[in-house]
């Protein structure tokens, strides 16, 4: 039995959860936010109690000594020397990592090398990470990558069609993202379905303010629709998805702005919030989609971007055996699951509308006669990373 704290890094922000493995008991829970901003602000919740302090926290260091500070205190934990594993989530992994790996000063070199590939999160990242070793020298810690798990994917699905020496020189490819979701519950599908994962052709819909799409066959991503980037595939909160390249000079020069302003625009400006005109947030957009023509169409353009993808998938591993919903939108929007499932027919997808009308419950949405089988699966990247983390750190 061990006590793994899962850490999830920003630049002004640290997530975390304690988490007792084998069982997978959520100890405590709880984010710090501000850091280094004025009335910085840390909560917890753990042994049904809920913390809350504002004040100064500086920097990552002081926030990783009020997060443990903040176990004590709850009583959770009696000493440090209880926390028998830190496992760190990495945004990007590039082709360096293909697994979680035990952190050493090589790890971090690496992972410091393919930064550029995600400056806004793998430095944010490594500030956690140097703050966590300072203070708890000597316990394990893993890195785990969103990247890793797509480094399945064949060079048919991860090349782009560019010059060659573009990818051999500059790294430029697909990586895809929210790796570790698309594990975890593809590995809960096989569980549910009672069927070996290297048995089944999973497709699974990470639904969110930012979505992601994975063929899983065999276990293993065989194609996602992220890109080099996350601001490629679906339509997403505030990012456009896919987009004729060629639009990028083109709304240059309209508009006067720099290739990075546009790309500011396709990051922030663009998705759900510009569709619909008034918000990135889809529970608003559903509530006026029945007054609100741009409303229904945001809606709809989102379904709809799903649809290509799912149909593709389906075609890349000649059939399907289950589709998964999952994070936010997946496990708790009613009608973009309805949207998205209506039509499918054809792929042998036969939903029941009553078992779909649920909210963030583990559910089959299927007839029990339908072939393709379609599951909400509450995502848990927390607990992903801490089995990742008693794997690596037990079998050293």
């Amino acid at each position: 039995m061990s006590n793994v704290l899962a850490i999830n890094a920003g630049s002004s922000s640290l997530k975390f959860q304690l988490i007792r493995m084998p069982e997978e008991e959520v100890l405590a829970k709880g984010i710090v936010e501000r850091i280094g901003l004025h009335e910085a602000i840390f909560e917890m919740k753990a042994n049904g109690e809920q913390e809350k302090f504002v004040g100064d926290i500086p920097n990552h260091e002081e926030a990783v000594k009020k997060l443990l500070d903040g176990l004590k205190k709850s009583g959770v934990i009696q000493s440090f020397d209880e926390i028998n594993a830190v496992g760190h989530r990495v945004v990007h992994g590039g082709e360096k990592f293909s697994d979680s790996v035990l952190i050493t000063e090589q790890v971090i070199e690496g992972i410091e090398e393919i930064s550029e590939l995600a400056p806004l999160h793998n430095p944010a990242h490594l500030t956690g990470i140097h703050a966590f070793r300072r203070i708890l020298p000597n316990v394990p810690m893993v890195a785990v990558f969103d990247t890793a798990f797509h480094q399945t994917m064949p060079p048919s699905s991860y090349l782009y069609s560019l010059p060659y020496n573009y990818y051999e020189d500059y790294g430029i490819r697909k990586y895809g993202f929210h790796g570790t979701s698309h594990k975890y519950v593809s590995q809960r599908a096989a569980e549910l379905l009672g069927v070996p994962l290297e048995n089944l052709r999973l497709i699974s819909c990470h639904l969110g303010n930012g979505s992601s799409i994975a063929a899983i066959q065999g276990g293993k991503s065989i194609d996602t629709s992220m890109g080099f980037t996350p601001l490629a595939g679906l339509t997403m909160g505030t990012r456009s998805g896919d987009i004729d390249p060629a639009l990028i000079p083109y709304i240059m020069e309209k508009t006067g702005k720099s290739a990075s302003e546009v790309v500011h625009v396709l990051n922030k400006e663009s998705g759900m919030l510009a569709l619909s005109g008034f918000s990135s947030d889809l529970r608003d957009i559903e509530q006026k989609a029945d007054e609100d023509p741009r409303a229904k169409l945001a809606l709809d353009v989102f379904a709809e971007r799903i649809h290509k993808y799912l149909g593709s998938y389906a075609a890349k591993m000649s059939g399907v055996d289950a589709i998964i919903f999952t994070a936010g939108v997946g496990e708790n929007s009613v009608l973009i699951r309805e949207k998205v499932l209506r039509g499918l027919e054809f792929m042998g997808v036969y939903w029941d509308p009553a078992l779909n009308d649920t909210r963030g419950k583990e559910q089959f949405v299927n007839y029990p006669h339908s072939p393709v089988k379609v599951i909400i699966i509450p995502t848990n990247e927390e607990v992903m990373i801490a089995r990742d983390t008693v794997r690596l750190t037990e079998s050293n």
